[in-house]
This record gives C-alpha cells, sequence and structure tokens, in this order.
C-alpha cells in the first residue's frame, strides 16, 4: 500500500484545493524555504490521527487553518484527504478487496473534527486502528523528516524499541494487548 494523492484546502498555506500527486513507492519533498514542504508532511500527520498541536508546529488545533493575508481572507475550515494505492491488497481485513482507501479529516474554526473513511464518517480511532502496524500513522517511520535519524541514532533503548516494534509491524499487538488488561 503506498500514498498516491494528497488533496489539500484551507490547510496552513494550502488555502485553494491542491492535489500533490506520489506517482511512485519512494518520493521526496524538495524545495526553497518557505514554500510549504513540512505543511505537507504535517497534512498527512494531522489525516493519520495527530493530535497534537505542538507536533503540526502549532499552538492549537486552529492554526492549521489557513488564517488569511494580506491579500487573502481566512477561511472556516481545512480539509485534508489521503487515497491510498492498495490494489495489492496489503490493507487487510475488511478493506483488503479495496484498490484504494481514502481517509479525511476536516475541522472547522470552532474547533470540530471529523474524519471519514471511504467517504463515510468514522471515528479518530478507526483511521489510527487500521493503519497501525502497517508504518503509517502520525508519528510513523514512513515520514522520515529533517532530525529524525539524528534523533533515532541518539535515543534511549526504550525509544528505539518503539520505532523498530512499529516497523516490525508488532505495535498493533501490543497495543490490544494493553487494551485487554
Amino acid at each position: 500500500m503506498r500514498l498516491k494523492t494528497i488533496k489539500l484546502a484551507g490547510f496552513k498555506s494550502f488555502v485553494d484545493p491542491t492535489s500533490v500527486h506520489f506517482p511512485s513507492n519512494m518520493c521526496a519533498i524538495v524545495g526553497p524555504n518557505g514554500c510549504g514542504k513540512s505543511n505537507v508532511i504535517d497534512a498527512v500527520r494531522w489525516v493519520m490521527g495527530e493530535s497534537s498541536a505542538k507536533n503540526l508546529r502549532g499552538e492549537s488545533m486552529a492554526d492549521v487553518i489557513f488564517n488569511g493575508s494580506v491579500n487573502r481572507q481566512p477561511v472556516g475550515q481545512a480539509s485534508i484527504e489521503l487515497v491510498f494505492d492498495n490494489s495489492e491488497g496489503r490493507l487487510g481485513g475488511e478493506y483488503a478487496s479495496y484498490a484504494e482507501i481514502s481517509t479525511k479529516r476536516q475541522v472547522s474554526r470552532e474547533g470540530q473534527s471529523e474524519y471519514f473513511l471511504n467517504g463515510t464518517r468514522c471515528r479518530r480511532r478507526d483511521i489510527t486502528d487500521i493503519f497501525l502496524g502497517t508504518g503509517l500513522g502520525p508519528r510513523s517511520y514512513a515520514i522520515i523528516e529533517q532530525g529524525m535519524i539524528s534523533r533515532l541514532i541518539e535515543s534511549k533503548p526504550e525509544e528505539l524499541r518503539v520505532f523498530i516494534e512499529e516497523a516490525a509491524g508488532i505495535s498493533k499487538y501490543k497495543e490490544r494487548r494493553k487494551e485487554t488488561e
């Protein structure tokens, strides 16, 4: 399973509806300072369930909504949709038969957040549950940002173990075990 498209609207610097396509399994987002590279990464984390505004480089969740500029009025909501290619059926369970998986999150200025899975409203947990153990999620290893390699090298054994467990796909079993205790 791989990320195929990101659709952004009203999210941080992406005020107008914008689609970013990823044509292959490995892609890099490059460009000059201030062009929105980090905002694309924040968008992926946000849809996958990131609940810490600090991890999205903001003070509150309302900070993800375009706040206006000299030439543009603020918008009332932010919306991000991720479209995944699942043609190989790597996402198991009830979604194995879907060639594409769509996850969407939108938030209003009032702070009301809504999640959608293949167009159907769902809970944040539903999104995080299906991607648990796949390497995709708000703090996954699939996104390698500035400083991450240094943090891994310098991490304590316990922190490194969490990363390795997610990469190996066993974190979902540990999470389930924790829930039953």
